[in-house]
């Protein structure tokens, strides 16, 4: 029996089977063959696996993500049984080469051509026919790629990293947890685990190299440990964790109906962060008072082109019906930084996160944000819709932002298309710089969110997805409280109303400071709602604000921590 750490991002514990997804060894070595015959059935045989893999995966995905999505392997199909690429294969081992060296220089000669074509759109073949060699390859030297599309047990999935599209696929029927070498608190992964309401730890540095695949593993996302071939007592032991977990899961459930209200009768708004449509069915189930963050970037990712206006109304119009004139704010597009989109070929940048991302990105390739502004106007008209830029650093950015939102309603609108009169457009404020003109914004905007994910890592300087500075990100820093009651007052000053929807929102230790400090609208992951709206039911916000004045004052994170635990938390 091991144990190992790593950061705990996702509360929750999990027992099951590693299922390693580490990129398989695909190496061989060029030989010269004696019988053509035999080598050209041993490739047919390859090729009719990979096409039946590639089926099966196809009829999977299109049950859970749409034909949409599962068009990409249906394609993938239609480059496997190429008739000019496989008798460009075969000629090359009726000259005497193994199969597996026929494959690569015919599928690297593919890639190389489509490559070089001026059209972007066949440029981003070249990804498909890398894609579907390499699985062919596979088959032609018995090596299994790793597929959790296709999972029929319970796993615990172990890898270096998992992209925000590949997360948000994760099938939590089988996908009891996931444990990474790399990430933090915030990283996109993690707060999609919290989202799906499976336990995750990160930042273990070591996980792909300990842990091997099909061991047994517990995953405890409470503490952040992870154990490797556990004995029976151990197991009996986080089984009994496991079920008191579930049962205080259980006892939240009687908070569903009831309204968010303090102690003292403090009314707030306790909404759900979203990333796909049916993430809303968790936010209703658990009973949130709305959508505080519907982040729209996944609808774009996991992809091969841009989603039209058709596709993208009809997912916004679902969402809004279903939030049954609850609110729902819809952050506009947020690419860049660890969320890129392949077939766009945005420029390498030394500093991604500070570069050419989110609005700054909208602003510039304008048909991209019109497209998405036009569909949100349209489906307007059947829900409660706020809509709110991200990455906002200057008042001329969300100036500019609106005026677009203005145009496309004054268009739409001649065209005899109806749109809502009464939508809401604010903006997130997670740079400093809005942060500190807050004023500014909330004479011009109908409302704030803060989103303190990245807010923290910009005021101190800590790149959140880098498990070697993690003890940086700090939520409880006298300066990021001083930024976020900054903000709060100037919203406030001006007939605004402030919500958050970063992970902070959700925190057990910052919620009676929020709380304290007026904060109106608590934005979290649909699993953290309950709870949230529970413990804010025992506080009193007359009596905290008491408090407020003092913990300012305070000098660093781990001073407010301990105050809070001591004074503030019931």
């Amino acid at each position: 029996m091991l144990d190992y750490h790593g950061i705990a991002v996702s509360s929750g514990v999990a027992i099951a089977t590693a299922y390693c997804l580490i990129e398989p060894d695909l190496s061989f070595e060029q030989s010269t063959i004696s019988d053509v015959n035999a080598e050209i059935k041993r490739l047919q045989l390859a090729v009719s696996q990979t096409k039946e893999e590639l089926q099966e995966i196809q009829a999977l995905a299109e049950n859970k993500f749409g034909k949409d999505k599962a068009a990409i392997f249906a394609a993938h199909i239609l480059l496997l049984e190429d008739p000019e690429m496989l008798a460009a294969i075969e000629v090359k081992i009726a000259n005497g080469v193994n199969a597996e060296s026929a494959l690569h220089e015919v599928a690297l000669m593919y890639i190389q051509m489509f490559e070089g074509m001026d059209n972007a759109y066949m440029q981003e073949r070249a990804a498909d026919i890398r894609d579907v060699s390499n699985r062919l390859l596979a088959h032609l030297l018995g090596v299994e790629i790793p597929d959790y599309s296709r999972l029929s047990s319970d796993v615990i999935i172990v890898a270096e990293d998992l992209t925000p599209s590949m997360t948000a696929q994760l099938d939590t029927k089988y996908v009891k947890g996931f444990i990474t070498d790399i990430g933090g608190k915030t990283s996109h992964s993690s707060i999609l685990a919290r989202t799906m309401g499976i336990p995750a730890v990160v930042g273990t540095k070591i996980a792909t190299k300990q842990i091997q695949h099909g061991e047994k593993v517990i995953l405890d996302g409470v503490t952040g440990k992870i154990i490797v071939d556990p004995t029976k007592e151990v197991i009996e032991y986080y089984n009994k964790r496991r079920n008191s977990y579930e049962q205080l899961e259980q006892e939240l459930v009687q908070y569903r109906s009831l309204k968010s209200i303090s102690a003292d009768g403090f009314a707030i708004e306790i909404a759900g962060n979203i990333g796909k449509p049916e993430d809303v069915e968790r936010i209703i189930t658990s009973g949130g008072d709305g959508v505080g963050l519907f982040r729209t970037e996944f609808l774009y990712m996991d992809r091969q082109d841009l989603p039209n206006e058709e596709e993208q109304f009809n997912i916004y119009r679902q969402v809004l019906e279903k939030m049954q004139g609850k609110p729902v704010v819809v952050r506009t597009l947020d690419i860049g930084g660890d969320k890129n989109l392949p077939y766009l070929k945005l420029p390498s940048e030394t500093n991604p996160f500070l570069g050419y991302r989110a609005i700054r990105l909208c602003l510039n390739e304008q048909e991209i944000f019109r497209v998405q502004i036009r569909a949100l106007l349209r489906a307007s008209v059947y829900g409660n819709l706020k809509i709110m830029f991200p990455m906002i650093a200057t008042l001329d950015e969300f100036r500019a932002a609106k005026e677009i939102i203005l145009e496309e309603k004054g268009l739409l609108s001649s065209a005899g298309i109806a749109v809502s009169d009464s939508i809401e457009i604010g903006l997130m404020i997670e740079i400093p710089s809005a942060a500190i003109i807050a004023d500014l914004f909330a004479q011009e905007a109908d409302f704030l969110s803060i989103g303190t994910n990245d807010l923290i890592q910009y005021t101190l300087a800590a790149d959140r997805m880098n498990e070697n500075v993690a003890y940086l990100y700090q939520p409880y820093h006298p300066a990021i409280l001083r930024l976020i009651k900054m903000i709060i007052d100037a919203g406030h000053k001006h007939g605004k109303w402030v919500g958050m929807c970063g992970e902070m929102a959700g925190d057990e230790i910052a919620i009676p400071i929020l709380l304290a400090l007026g904060l109106d609208e608590f934005s979290m992951n649909a699993s953290s709602i309950l709870k949230t709206r529970a413990q804010i039911s025992k506080l009193s916000k007359e009596q905290l604000e008491s408090h407020i004045e003092h913990l300012l004052m305070l000098s660093t994170a781990s001073d407010v921590e301990q105050y809070v635990c001591t004074h503030l938390i019931v």
